[in-house]
């Protein structure tokens, strides 16, 4: 025994345990920016690269209304001020990147703050050898089960888009349909094979549009899956995103009216602008609510949260800054019983995927993960990219985020020329009034 009175092992007794050795120091000594359109939406990736010879990592910085501002952001401001840190410290980079241009939680640098985030997480994971998912507490979960997009020009199109997907084998599906003669969000037939552009893509090439007026849809939304529900039965569960184009009082019907169908959930019903009118939708329906994709800061996300206002958290990671907020938002909306259905249509890139998906299998608190049929042309540029299946996105199980980008092959795909320089299209009323997206 020990004069300290603890038991004496002997000298040459193993540790129960050895400190781990020092892995060499790694400072950052490039920050790259890609741009690229393989399925005619604009991209763009960081790529960081260090002093250790092969070893970089990739993020998503994808805000494809807004590329070059994003672009500027990275090449004119966060590239000089990272230069020469270590890539090991990911918070510290955030919360100083966060703080240097003083006004700061807008979506530009955002998402310039998310490519640097996401790709230094894809490093740290090469560096320990294992996937990400790893690094975030471990798999909970196989995969991560998805909804896909069904759209139609009228309900027995629709009807056949979702049978379709479901021979595919997905189980969750979001259904939206043309409203005759208005501009309805979501318009247009979905091609549910693989390499199908889906509606992520569309309104983008042409700024003409049809007139909107929320009255004709919130009349036939209900009927639309009321007819569904009678032809699919209650097995598959449906989805349908508002996309804010409603007056808030409208919606609180339309959220009522489709509560005898049993939506998975309904999707952004109010504009964050308005999102206190979530206080007075909840007491009246039991539908569940999706809501958080506009959203880039957390005074909007954490009061609608910590109130249990909504059921599933929709955010862009890209947008509120990358994977070092997102898990933060996740673990707080488990402890309030909010679930996660992070953004995934087409405009976020492939790497941006995979950022989603570690956070998938990795929380406790998922719902489901929006996805997007990437046709093989973006496969080949984003080798590693996330494989769906039997309704769920899998992980490759390789070190860091597991997906990497051939910039060779990606620079035969330069941004296209759009209308507007590839902003939102106007959506405006019969009256010619501009309304929300």
């Amino acid at each position: 025994m020990a004069e300290d009175g603890r038991q004496d092992s002997g000298s040459s007794a193993a540790m129960p345990w050895e400190p781990c050795a020092s892995l060499p120091s790694v400072t950052i000594t490039d920050v790259k920016v890609i741009c690229t359109a393989p399925d005619g939406i604009r991209l763009v990736v960081v790529k960081i690269e260090t002093s250790d010879a092969g070893l970089w990592g990739v993020g998503c910085a994808t805000f494809t209304q807004r590329p070059l501002a994003v672009v500027a952001a990275i090449e004119h401001y966060l590239r000089p001020f990272l230069i020469g840190r270590d890539p090991n410290d990911i918070e510290d980079i955030w919360q100083a990147s966060f703080v240097s241009s003083y006004w700061r939680g807008g979506p530009v640098l955002n998402n310039a703050m998310s490519g640097v985030d996401e790709a230094l997480w894809d490093i740290k994971g090469k560096r320990a050898g294992m996937p990400v998912y790893q690094l975030l507490g471990g798999r909970v979960r196989r995969a991560a089960d998805v909804y896909v997009h069904a759209n139609g020009r009228d309900v027995d199109e629709l009807e056949d888009r979702v049978r379709e997907f479901g021979e595919l084998g997905f189980r969750h599906v979001r259904c939206q349909m043309e409203v005759p003669g208005y501009a309805t969000y979501g318009r247009g037939s979905a091609d549910p094979v693989p390499g199908g552009r889906g509606d992520a893509a569309l309104g983008r090439l042409d700024r003409r549009q049809d007139p909107w007026e929320p009255g004709p849809y919130c009349r036939l939304v209900p009927r639309m899956f009321e007819t569904l529900r009678e032809r699919l039965g209650g097995d598959v569960e449906l989805l349908h995103d508002v996309h804010e184009r409603v007056p808030p009082v409208m919606a609180i019907q339309l959220a009522k009216d489709l509560e005898p169908y049993r939506l998975f959930f309904l999707e952004d019903v109010f504009a964050p602008e308005d999102q206190e009118y979530y206080r007075l939708l909840r007491p009246q329906t039991s539908t569940p609510l999706a809501m958080g994709e506009l959203y880039v800061n957390q005074s909007e996300y954490v009061p609608i949260i910590k109130d249990r206002l909504i059921d599933f958290i929709r955010v862009h990671i890209s947008d509120i800054g990358g994977i070092t907020p997102a898990r933060k938002l996740a673990a707080f909306s488990e402890l309030l019983g909010v679930r996660t259905a992070w953004h995934g249509p087409g405009d976020v890139s492939p790497v941006g995927h995979a950022a989603n998906l570690h956070l998938d299998v990795a929380s406790s608190n998922f719902g489901i993960q929006e996805a997007y049929l990437f046709p093989e042309r973006t496969r080949e540029v984003f080798p590693g990219c996330p494989e769906i299946r039997d309704g769920a996105m899998w992980t490759n199980d390789r070190p860091g985020l597991g997906i990497d980008i051939d910039e060779q092959l990606a620079a035969r795909y330069p941004f296209p020329e759009h209308v507007y320089n590839g902003a939102w299209p106007e959506i405006r009323r019969a009256d010619g009034t501009v309304i929300r997206p």
